[in-house]
């Protein structure tokens, strides 16, 4: 009752759970005051009781059926991992496009649990490429050896090794692949760079295993999609990386704009070198002429 009338003076989260608890207890009187209780709860205090880790089973329930109208309600539900199956698809419908893209960056999270992915697709506010993603992570047909066979023959010196890193490898659903590119090893990871589903090259990138000089590798890999080779340039810890900056500066597949914009950041003896680099675009190379010359008559 002290719960029920607010005179326990529980921090509003907290009130709003356990008053979802109550509301399915045995006794009607305590049934009856939670219910009326929880009409003056605010969607703010359910949204952070969500955010706990363990919620109660009866607050998941409470919300999915009375509040996921509410804003925020529905990306609260859908982002705990405890969210029961039967309410994650009438909260992806009503969820924006960032909550998807924010779900999108947990791989680790979204690989490792099938219906959320199949949940997600019914997301209104999808894009093409976040559909595109939610539907690779979906594939069960695994990919044929001679997909992975020069990233392996690159990653692997070894002939044993590589024949099994190969079978492996090529076994793989794709949301096994991107828990390899998470938690696996070097080796995995230099091939799964080249997969051909690019949530599996995101999730290389997101391993928290990836060494600087794996990254300075892809930075200089013309083998890369450009896409990744953007995610590589805007990636703040990666970008620390003096060499990983030169060497997507250096890189022709690199995306114009994003070329231009580190060049700023190359060393002049390094820029002289890029100035006499045929392979990279040539307003890049006038760029990195009109840089060095302004360069060097400062420095004289």
């Amino acid at each position: 009752m002290a719960v029920c009338t607010g005179s326990a003076q529980l921090p509003g989260p907290e009130r709003a759970e356990l008053l979802t608890v109550l509301a399915e207890e045995s006794d009607e009187v305590v049934r009856e005051r939670s219910a009326q209780a929880l009409l003056t709860q605010s969607p703010e205090d359910f949204t952070e009781a969500l955010k706990g880790d363990s919620p109660a089973a009866q607050l998941f329930r409470y919300c999915g059926r009375n509040l996921i109208e509410k804003p925020g309600i529905a990306a609260a539900l859908i982002k705990h991992w405890r969210c029961p199956q039967e309410y994650l698809i009438a909260a992806a419908r009503r969820v924006p496009t960032e909550t998807v893209q924010e779900i999108l960056d947990d791989l680790e999270k979204l690989s490792a649990v099938p219906a959320l992915a199949a949940a997600l697709l019914h997301a209104v506010s999808l894009t093409e490429d976040q559909r595109q993603q939610l539907q690779d992570l979906q594939k069960e047909t695994p990919e044929a050896e001679e997909t992975f066979a020069d990233a392996v023959t690159d990653a692997e010196p070894d002939q044993t090794r590589r024949v099994t890193l190969l079978q492996r490898l090529s076994r793989m659903r794709v949301a096994e692949r991107v828990q390899a590119a998470l938690k696996g090893s070097r080796e995995e990871r230099i091939t799964l760079i080249r997969d051909p589903c690019k949530v599996v090259q995101r999730a290389v990138l997101q391993s928290a295993r990836i060494t600087d000089r794996e990254v300075e590798t892809f930075a200089a890999m013309a083998s890369l999609s450009d896409e990744i080779l953007r995610l590589i340039a805007t990636h703040r810890n990666f970008r620390r990386n003096y060499t990983v900056v030169r060497n997507l500066v250096n890189n022709p597949k690199t995306p114009l704009d994003v070329s231009l914009h580190l060049l700023k950041q190359i060393k002049i003896t390094d820029l002289k070198t890029l100035t006499m680099n045929r392979n990279i675009p040539e307003v890049l190379r006038n760029a990195s002429l009109r840089l060095n010359r302004q360069r060097t008559e400062k420095r004289d």
